[in-house]
């Protein structure tokens, strides 16, 4: 079992013990936690408690995480673009159209594949289908997101996530024209009630704030900078739909029309984050693809 320690905040006061955990453990599901809550591996004061406990300020949560299974993923030799590597960790800009990591209907092909073939270490916090896995990005997102080679390593860069002190910036177009020239959404995500395979609106759902800056609108479409402040699944196609912009191509949550890009127009250009061992500012940015720029330059000539 890897063992984590945290004692409750004031500003954490108040919370569910499975919503709390949840956050502190980004990667982590809230389904999940409620299974390590079930299983006492979750302790507050030394003591199990229900998924329902409301967590006073000076708690003591200790909480294990159990040890990676043996690994039935096969490792492939899949090419990566391999930004930054040292021995704890990796930036890899992932191409448009990979999955990160093993799922129903996703076996083979995804980023976790191509990781094992190449590392011989990382990180097992995760579990099984998700080793280094720190952060994630949509299959038909393409950019930068980094993989942890150690357990240590892994910790840190998830405190980082859940204190959002790992900046997350992105490139998208989206439908329509933003006449003003940035913004900021506040909207709790959570699975939306009416379709469960999507994400939505939803009061009760988790914290969501997404910054934008207009880069360049046109009539029809805008060129906008979005940063994460939350990293919530699906949250700048979401958020940027909630406000009237969907993202050009987006299958889920765009238009029916839409340019035919095989997924939405979304790229994750710059991350940064303090190294876990270094203690060093680290920033990486990673140009938008081919295809990106290619519609940019059409919508510049239908203009």
């Amino acid at each position: 079992m890897n063992t984590f320690n945290h004692r409750v905040t004031e500003e954490q006061a108040r919370q569910r013990i499975d919503k709390l955990l949840a956050v502190l453990n980004p990667e982590i599901s809230r389904s999940q936690v409620q299974s390590w809550i079930t299983k006492e591996h979750v302790l507050v004061n030394g003591e199990s408690v229900k998924s329902n406990y409301k967590c006073q300020a000076g708690d003591d949560l200790k909480w294990s995480v159990p040890e990676v299974e043996s690994l039935n993923i096969d490792a492939e030799n899949i090419p990566l673009s391999i930004v930054y590597e040292d021995s704890d960790l990796l930036v890899i800009n992932k191409s448009k159209g990979m999955v990160v990591h093993p799922s129903a209907g996703h076996q083979s092909g995804t980023l976790v594949n191509a990781l094992l073939y190449h590392c011989d270490d990382l990180s097992g916090i995760n579990g099984v289908e998700r080793p280094g896995i720190v952060h994630r990005i949509d299959k038909d997102t393409s950019g930068l997101l980094v993989v942890a080679k150690n357990d240590k390593a892994h910790t840190v860069l998830s405190e980082q996530l859940s204190k959002k002190k790992i900046k997350r910036m992105y490139e998208a177009i989206v439908h329509g024209e933003i006449k003003h020239e940035s913004g900021m959404i506040d909207a709790p995500i959570g699975r939306d009630p009416k379709d469960r395979q999507k994400m939505g609106i939803v009061d009760e759902g988790r914290p969501a704030v997404t910054h934008f800056n207009v880069i360049k609108s046109y009539l029809d479409y805008t060129h906008v900078e979005c940063q994460l402040e939350t990293g919530r699944t699906h949250q700048i196609r979401i958020h940027m739909k909630y406000i009237g912009f969907p993202l050009v191509g987006d299958p889920k949550y765009g238009p029916r029309k839409t340019m035919d890009i095989k997924g939405q127009a979304l790229h994750a250009t710059v991350l940064g984050f303090t190294h876990p061992r270094t203690k060093e500012w680290m920033e990486f940015k990673a140009e938008a693809p081919t295809y990106f720029e290619d519609m940019l330059a059409s919508i510049e000539k239908m203009y």
